[in-house]
Protein backbone atom coordinates (compact mmCIF):
# COMPACT_ATOMS: atom_id res chain seq x y z
CA UNK A 1 0.00 0.00 0.00
CA UNK A 2 1.55 3.41 -0.65
CA UNK A 3 2.37 5.82 1.88
CA UNK A 4 2.94 9.44 1.78
CA UNK A 5 3.48 12.22 4.22
CA UNK A 6 0.67 13.85 4.63
CA UNK A 7 -0.45 17.75 6.19
CA UNK A 8 -3.23 16.96 8.70
CA UNK A 9 -5.16 19.43 11.40
CA UNK A 10 -6.88 17.56 14.52
CA UNK A 11 -8.18 20.15 15.61
CA UNK A 12 -8.90 23.95 14.12
CA UNK A 13 -6.87 26.91 15.04
CA UNK A 14 -3.86 28.53 13.81
CA UNK A 15 -0.41 27.43 11.86
CA UNK A 16 0.57 25.59 15.12
CA UNK A 17 -1.89 23.00 14.28
CA UNK A 18 -0.35 21.48 11.74
CA UNK A 19 1.16 18.15 11.63
CA UNK A 20 3.69 16.52 9.15
CA UNK A 21 2.11 12.83 9.73
CA UNK A 22 3.17 9.22 7.86
CA UNK A 23 -0.53 7.96 6.28
CA UNK A 24 -1.35 5.21 3.52
CA UNK A 25 -2.56 6.68 0.23
CA UNK A 26 -4.68 3.93 -0.65
CA UNK A 27 -4.56 3.17 -4.68
CA UNK A 28 -6.48 5.12 -6.87
CA UNK A 29 -9.93 4.44 -7.12
CA UNK A 30 -12.59 4.69 -9.97
CA UNK A 31 -11.75 8.17 -11.68
CA UNK A 32 -9.00 8.93 -9.58
CA UNK A 33 -5.04 9.37 -9.77
CA UNK A 34 -2.00 9.27 -7.52
CA UNK A 35 -0.04 11.58 -7.87
CA UNK A 36 3.53 12.28 -6.61
CA UNK A 37 3.62 15.63 -5.46
CA UNK A 38 6.64 18.04 -6.47
CA UNK A 39 5.45 21.71 -5.27
CA UNK A 40 2.45 22.87 -3.42
CA UNK A 41 0.64 25.87 -4.21
CA UNK A 42 -1.02 27.77 -1.40
CA UNK A 43 -4.23 29.60 -1.13
CA UNK A 44 -6.01 31.61 1.42
CA UNK A 45 -8.78 29.30 1.46
CA UNK A 46 -6.98 26.95 2.54
CA UNK A 47 -5.96 28.91 5.69
CA UNK A 48 -9.54 29.66 6.57
CA UNK A 49 -10.52 25.67 5.97
CA UNK A 50 -7.75 25.03 8.81
CA UNK A 51 -8.86 27.94 11.18
CA UNK A 52 -13.12 26.71 10.30
CA UNK A 53 -13.55 30.08 8.83
CA UNK A 54 -14.17 28.47 5.22
CA UNK A 55 -17.37 28.42 3.18
CA UNK A 56 -17.82 24.47 3.77
CA UNK A 57 -16.69 23.30 7.55
CA UNK A 58 -14.17 20.19 8.20
CA UNK A 59 -16.72 16.94 8.33
CA UNK A 60 -14.10 15.35 10.03
CA UNK A 61 -10.49 14.95 11.98
CA UNK A 62 -7.68 14.76 11.01
CA UNK A 63 -8.26 16.58 8.81
CA UNK A 64 -6.32 17.29 5.19
CA UNK A 65 -5.43 20.74 3.11
CA UNK A 66 -4.35 21.48 -0.52
CA UNK A 67 -6.07 22.56 -3.86
CA UNK A 68 -2.98 23.27 -5.81
CA UNK A 69 -0.26 21.04 -6.69
CA UNK A 70 2.20 20.10 -9.78
CA UNK A 71 3.79 16.49 -9.75
CA UNK A 72 4.03 13.23 -11.73
CA UNK A 73 1.35 11.12 -12.10
CA UNK A 74 2.43 7.66 -10.13
CA UNK A 75 -0.61 5.48 -11.17
CA UNK A 76 -4.86 5.82 -12.39
CA UNK A 77 -7.61 4.21 -11.35
CA UNK A 78 -10.33 2.72 -13.75
CA UNK A 79 -12.04 4.53 -16.21
CA UNK A 80 -8.83 7.11 -16.08
CA UNK A 81 -8.21 7.94 -20.05
CA UNK A 82 -6.04 10.67 -21.40
CA UNK A 83 -3.48 10.47 -19.12
CA UNK A 84 -0.93 7.77 -17.98
CA UNK A 85 1.72 7.30 -15.16
CA UNK A 86 4.79 9.30 -15.73
CA UNK A 87 3.17 12.80 -16.96
CA UNK A 88 4.12 15.84 -15.27
CA UNK A 89 0.71 17.58 -14.45
CA UNK A 90 -0.92 20.28 -12.30
CA UNK A 91 -3.66 19.95 -9.92
CA UNK A 92 -6.50 22.91 -10.36
CA UNK A 93 -8.73 23.30 -7.45
CA UNK A 94 -11.77 21.71 -8.23
CA UNK A 95 -12.62 19.67 -5.51
CA UNK A 96 -13.68 19.62 -1.62
CA UNK A 97 -10.57 19.27 0.95
CA UNK A 98 -13.23 17.32 2.56
CA UNK A 99 -12.56 14.75 -0.04
CA UNK A 100 -8.92 15.29 -1.26
CA UNK A 101 -5.67 17.07 -0.16
CA UNK A 102 -2.00 17.90 -1.94
CA UNK A 103 -0.24 18.80 1.22
CA UNK A 104 1.70 15.64 0.73
CA UNK A 105 4.62 14.65 -0.96
CA UNK A 106 1.77 11.42 -2.58
CA UNK A 107 -1.54 12.36 -2.98
CA UNK A 108 -4.95 10.79 -4.72
CA UNK A 109 -6.61 13.50 -6.46
CA UNK A 110 -9.60 13.37 -9.40
CA UNK A 111 -8.16 12.86 -12.77
CA UNK A 112 -10.85 15.62 -13.90
CA UNK A 113 -8.61 18.31 -11.51
CA UNK A 114 -5.61 17.86 -13.59
CA UNK A 115 -4.18 19.77 -16.37
CA UNK A 116 -0.65 18.77 -18.25
CA UNK A 117 2.26 20.89 -17.47
CA UNK A 118 4.00 22.26 -20.96
CA UNK A 119 7.32 22.08 -21.92
CA UNK A 120 9.44 24.57 -19.89
CA UNK A 121 7.23 24.84 -17.31
CA UNK A 122 8.89 23.88 -14.00
CA UNK A 123 7.33 21.88 -10.99
CA UNK A 124 7.11 25.46 -8.49
CA UNK A 125 5.65 27.22 -11.45
CA UNK A 126 3.24 24.63 -12.23
CA UNK A 127 1.71 25.28 -8.85
CA UNK A 128 1.60 28.23 -9.02
CA UNK A 129 0.03 29.69 -12.26
CA UNK A 130 -3.03 27.99 -13.02
CA UNK A 131 -5.25 28.60 -9.91
CA UNK A 132 -4.84 32.82 -10.22
CA UNK A 133 -4.92 32.49 -14.04
CA UNK A 134 -7.88 30.53 -14.41
CA UNK A 135 -9.44 32.71 -11.39
CA UNK A 136 -8.39 36.01 -12.97
CA UNK A 137 -9.74 34.27 -16.49
CA UNK A 138 -13.17 32.85 -15.41
CA UNK A 139 -13.45 36.27 -13.44
CA UNK A 140 -12.73 39.53 -16.12
CA UNK A 141 -13.60 37.33 -19.39
CA UNK A 142 -15.78 34.52 -18.62
CA UNK A 143 -18.20 36.06 -16.31
CA UNK A 144 -17.13 39.97 -16.67
CA UNK A 145 -16.67 40.27 -20.34
CA UNK A 146 -14.32 42.86 -19.88
CA UNK A 147 -13.57 44.31 -23.07
CA UNK A 148 -10.47 47.03 -24.50
CA UNK A 149 -10.74 50.57 -23.06
CA UNK A 150 -12.40 49.36 -19.93
CA UNK A 151 -11.04 50.21 -16.94
CA UNK A 152 -11.24 47.18 -14.04
CA UNK A 153 -10.37 48.07 -10.56
CA UNK A 154 -8.61 44.90 -8.67
CA UNK A 155 -8.84 45.35 -4.93
CA UNK A 156 -6.19 43.02 -3.43
CA UNK A 157 -4.19 43.04 -6.41
CA UNK A 158 -0.25 41.96 -4.74
CA UNK A 159 -1.81 38.64 -4.63
CA UNK A 160 -1.39 35.85 -6.92
CA UNK A 161 -4.82 36.27 -8.16
CA UNK A 162 -4.62 40.20 -8.40
CA UNK A 163 -1.05 39.96 -10.24
CA UNK A 164 -2.87 37.27 -12.65
CA UNK A 165 -5.87 39.64 -13.50
CA UNK A 166 -3.58 42.63 -13.86
CA UNK A 167 -2.05 40.71 -17.01
CA UNK A 168 -5.12 39.35 -18.12
CA UNK A 169 -6.70 42.89 -18.00
CA UNK A 170 -3.63 44.08 -20.19
CA UNK A 171 -4.49 41.21 -22.66
CA UNK A 172 -7.62 42.14 -22.80
CA UNK A 173 -6.70 46.00 -23.92
CA UNK A 174 -7.97 47.08 -20.13
CA UNK A 175 -6.89 49.35 -17.81
CA UNK A 176 -5.84 47.77 -14.88
CA UNK A 177 -6.13 50.05 -12.10
CA UNK A 178 -5.16 47.99 -8.31
CA UNK A 179 -5.50 48.64 -4.73
CA UNK A 180 -3.32 47.84 -1.75
CA UNK A 181 -3.33 48.44 1.42
CA UNK A 182 0.29 50.43 2.11
CA UNK A 183 2.30 52.30 0.00
CA UNK A 184 4.92 48.93 0.38
CA UNK A 185 3.82 47.37 -2.33
CA UNK A 186 2.93 49.76 -4.96
CA UNK A 187 6.00 49.83 -6.87
CA UNK A 188 5.87 46.29 -7.19
CA UNK A 189 2.14 46.93 -8.90
CA UNK A 190 3.11 49.57 -10.88
CA UNK A 191 6.34 46.80 -11.95
CA UNK A 192 3.43 44.32 -13.01
CA UNK A 193 1.71 46.60 -15.14
CA UNK A 194 -0.90 48.24 -13.08
CA UNK A 195 -2.08 51.96 -14.68
CA UNK A 196 -2.54 53.12 -11.62
CA UNK A 197 -1.78 52.05 -7.86
CA UNK A 198 -4.42 53.30 -5.29
CA UNK A 199 -3.61 53.25 -1.56
CA UNK A 200 -6.62 52.27 0.35
CA UNK A 201 -5.24 53.32 3.79
CA UNK A 202 -4.75 57.07 2.61
CA UNK A 203 -6.68 57.66 -0.71
CA UNK A 204 -10.40 57.89 -0.74
CA UNK A 205 -10.85 54.92 -3.06
CA UNK A 206 -14.29 56.37 -4.39
CA UNK A 207 -13.27 59.70 -5.76
CA UNK A 208 -10.17 58.52 -6.81
CA UNK A 209 -12.01 55.97 -9.22
CA UNK A 210 -14.11 58.60 -10.38
CA UNK A 211 -10.79 60.98 -10.59
CA UNK A 212 -9.21 58.23 -13.30
CA UNK A 213 -12.06 57.87 -14.92
CA UNK A 214 -13.32 61.05 -15.32
CA UNK A 215 -16.35 60.65 -13.46
CA UNK A 216 -17.45 57.97 -14.98
CA UNK A 217 -16.19 54.99 -12.91
CA UNK A 218 -14.90 51.47 -13.15
CA UNK A 219 -16.46 49.11 -15.58
CA UNK A 220 -15.86 46.44 -13.99
CA UNK A 221 -14.14 45.57 -10.13
CA UNK A 222 -13.05 42.38 -9.40
CA UNK A 223 -12.94 42.17 -5.45
CA UNK A 224 -10.89 39.78 -3.59
CA UNK A 225 -11.68 41.77 0.29
CA UNK A 226 -15.29 42.27 0.24
CA UNK A 227 -16.52 43.93 3.56
CA UNK A 228 -17.35 47.31 4.20
CA UNK A 229 -15.23 48.64 1.86
CA UNK A 230 -17.95 47.01 -1.17
CA UNK A 231 -20.23 50.39 -0.37
CA UNK A 232 -17.10 52.54 -1.36
CA UNK A 233 -16.52 50.44 -4.67
CA UNK A 234 -20.11 50.34 -5.60
CA UNK A 235 -20.16 54.47 -5.68
CA UNK A 236 -17.52 53.97 -8.36
CA UNK A 237 -18.80 51.38 -10.65
CA UNK A 238 -19.81 52.57 -14.29
CA UNK A 239 -23.38 53.10 -14.92
CA UNK A 240 -24.32 49.15 -16.53
CA UNK A 241 -20.45 47.81 -15.19
CA UNK A 242 -19.91 44.88 -12.74
CA UNK A 243 -18.96 44.69 -9.03
CA UNK A 244 -17.94 40.68 -9.15
CA UNK A 245 -16.55 39.28 -5.53
CA UNK A 246 -14.60 36.72 -5.52
CA UNK A 247 -13.06 36.54 -1.56
CA UNK A 248 -13.56 37.63 1.43
CA UNK A 249 -9.88 38.38 2.92
CA UNK A 250 -11.31 41.10 4.75
CA UNK A 251 -12.87 38.90 7.38
CA UNK A 252 -15.93 41.01 7.50
CA UNK A 253 -19.56 41.14 7.11
CA UNK A 254 -19.92 42.66 3.90
CA UNK A 255 -23.13 44.86 4.02
CA UNK A 256 -25.69 45.34 0.55
CA UNK A 257 -25.04 48.47 -1.10
CA UNK A 258 -28.91 49.01 -1.66
CA UNK A 259 -30.48 51.85 -3.40
CA UNK A 260 -29.99 54.94 -1.28
CA UNK A 261 -26.71 55.22 -2.82
CA UNK A 262 -28.49 57.00 -5.66
CA UNK A 263 -26.69 55.60 -8.71
CA UNK A 264 -27.52 53.82 -11.85
CA UNK A 265 -28.02 50.47 -11.81
CA UNK A 266 -24.76 48.23 -11.20
CA UNK A 267 -24.72 44.30 -11.26
CA UNK A 268 -23.38 42.93 -7.89
CA UNK A 269 -22.17 39.08 -8.34
CA UNK A 270 -20.42 36.74 -6.80
CA UNK A 271 -17.80 34.30 -8.19
CA UNK A 272 -15.88 31.71 -7.28
CA UNK A 273 -13.29 29.64 -9.88
CA UNK A 274 -15.15 26.38 -9.47
CA UNK A 275 -17.82 27.45 -11.87
CA UNK A 276 -14.39 27.31 -14.13
CA UNK A 277 -13.02 24.37 -12.90
CA UNK A 278 -16.00 22.07 -11.97
CA UNK A 279 -17.99 22.88 -15.96
CA UNK A 280 -15.35 20.40 -18.02
CA UNK A 281 -16.05 22.89 -21.34
CA UNK A 282 -15.03 26.02 -19.55
CA UNK A 283 -12.13 24.75 -17.66
CA UNK A 284 -11.23 23.74 -21.05
CA UNK A 285 -11.76 27.63 -22.57
CA UNK A 286 -9.34 28.47 -19.56
CA UNK A 287 -6.36 26.05 -20.18
CA UNK A 288 -6.16 27.21 -23.77
CA UNK A 289 -6.34 30.84 -22.68
CA UNK A 290 -3.62 30.07 -20.10
CA UNK A 291 -1.76 27.66 -21.66
CA UNK A 292 -1.52 30.09 -24.37
CA UNK A 293 -0.61 33.11 -22.58
CA UNK A 294 2.13 30.98 -21.01
CA UNK A 295 3.74 30.06 -24.16
CA UNK A 296 3.67 33.89 -25.30
CA UNK A 297 5.11 35.08 -22.47
CA UNK A 298 2.16 37.19 -21.34
CA UNK A 299 1.79 35.24 -18.31
CA UNK A 300 4.57 34.13 -16.09
CA UNK A 301 4.63 32.39 -12.44
CA UNK A 302 5.07 35.28 -9.76
CA UNK A 303 6.33 33.16 -6.69
CA UNK A 304 7.25 35.49 -3.51
CA UNK A 305 9.20 32.73 -2.04
CA UNK A 306 9.75 28.74 -1.28
CA UNK A 307 9.19 26.53 1.42
CA UNK A 308 10.04 23.09 2.32
CA UNK A 309 6.75 20.61 3.15
CA UNK A 310 8.30 20.59 6.57
CA UNK A 311 8.25 24.29 7.26
CA UNK A 312 4.44 24.14 6.72
CA UNK A 313 3.95 25.83 9.74
CA UNK A 314 6.04 28.87 8.59
CA UNK A 315 4.32 28.90 5.25
CA UNK A 316 1.04 29.15 6.73
CA UNK A 317 2.31 31.68 9.03
CA UNK A 318 4.16 33.76 6.26
CA UNK A 319 0.99 33.28 4.10
CA UNK A 320 -1.34 34.97 6.93
CA UNK A 321 1.18 38.29 7.70
CA UNK A 322 0.00 38.69 4.01
CA UNK A 323 3.66 40.55 3.22
CA UNK A 324 4.03 38.82 -0.39
CA UNK A 325 3.33 39.81 -3.62
CA UNK A 326 2.47 37.22 -5.30
CA UNK A 327 2.35 33.06 -4.57
CA UNK A 328 3.99 31.41 -2.01
CA UNK A 329 5.06 27.68 -2.87
CA UNK A 330 6.16 25.02 -0.71
CA UNK A 331 8.57 22.86 -2.31
CA UNK A 332 8.38 18.64 -1.96
CA UNK A 333 11.65 16.35 -1.82
CA UNK A 334 11.29 13.11 -4.41
CA UNK A 335 9.70 10.17 -2.52
CA UNK A 336 11.14 6.74 -3.72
Amino acid sequence: MPRARAVRFHEHGGPEVLRLEEVETGAPGPGELLLKVEAIGLNRAEALFRGGHYIEPARRFPARLGLEAAGVVEAVGPGVTGVEPGRTVSVVPSFSMNDYGVYADRALVPAASVVDRPEGLDAVGGASVWMPYITAYGGLVEVGGVRAGDTVVLTAASSGVGLAAIRTALRAGAVPVATTRTRAKKGALLAAGAAEVIVTDEEDVTARILALTGGRGADLVFDAVAGPGVTALTRAVAPGGTLLLYGAVGGLPTPYPGFDLGMPAVALRTYTMLETTRDPERLRRAHAYVLSGLRTGVFTPRVDRTFDLTEIVAAHRAMEAGEQVGKLVVTVAPVS
